[in-house]
């Protein structure tokens, strides 16, 4: 399937940068295209794109969702980002095509199950993108973990930030613990930040800290 959605064209006219936004479960492109808005200070050369999930919602149907979550099977997060990656990766390719952009010029940013997404592509890009940065969401791994089989699927270690509110209850704080730890294992560069007082959401030091770890990997 073919995705689209919500687009913001670079502040200072040329796009020298792609940051790709990937919403939460229930949601869609519009959720998140205003963080761009805030980010433009920051990135003034990047464009920012925020593409509608490719499903309609099981539990909202006026929503979108990347896979569908019942809950009833342990492995259904691992298959549902599979599934979901090739019509993401092929979107990514477009993107960064149309913009006349190199593949190291993208930025993944995910909110929750648009984090498992941003996390588990941006790991298996042929080029690594300059950062990803993950609100909210966790690494999925397949239930029966086979380590050496997992890491040798890893084709890129892209700067990661992951933050999240210490108060969620949609995906614990936890889940960022695990997930920094499964990152260093991975050999994968990762910094963090829990939000006090937050649940499941971002608040503006979460959005000051991914927007200035941004601007400073595409610098790099």
């Amino acid at each position: 399937m073919q995705l689209d959605g919500p687009r913001l064209e670079p502040k200072s006219g040329t796009a020298k940068q792609l940051v790709v936004f990937l919403h939460g479960y229930g949601a869609d492109g519009n959720d998140l295209i205003d963080i761009g808005r805030a980010w433009q200070g920051l990135l003034p050369d990047a464009a920012f794109v925020s593409p509608h999930a490719p499903r309609p919602c099981g539990q909202s149907p006026m929503g979108r969702e990347w896979f569908p979550l019942t809950f009833r099977d342990p492995n259904e997060r691992w298959a549902g980002v599979n599934a979901a990656a090739p019509d993401l990766q092929a979107f990514l390719d477009d993107e960064l095509k149309r913009r006349g952009l190199p593949p190291k010029a993208l930025a993944l940013v995910g909110f929750s199950q648009g984090t498992m997404m941003a996390l588990h592509v941006g790991l298996r890009r042929a080029v690594a993108p300059a950062a990803i940065v993950g609100f909210s969401g966790m690494l999925v791994a397949p239930e029966e973990l086979d380590p050496e089989a997992f890491i040798a699927e890893i084709t890129s270690r892209p700067p990661v930030l992951l933050v999240h509110g210490d108060q969620d209850q949609v995906i614990p704080v936890q889940a960022l613990m695990h997930a920094a730890q499964g990152l260093a294992a991975l050999g994968v560069p990762a910094e963090w930040h829990v939000s006090p007082g937050i649940g499941h959401g971002i608040d503006q030091e979460g959005l000051r800290q991914g927007g200035e770890f941004l601007a400073k990997q595409f610098a790099s």
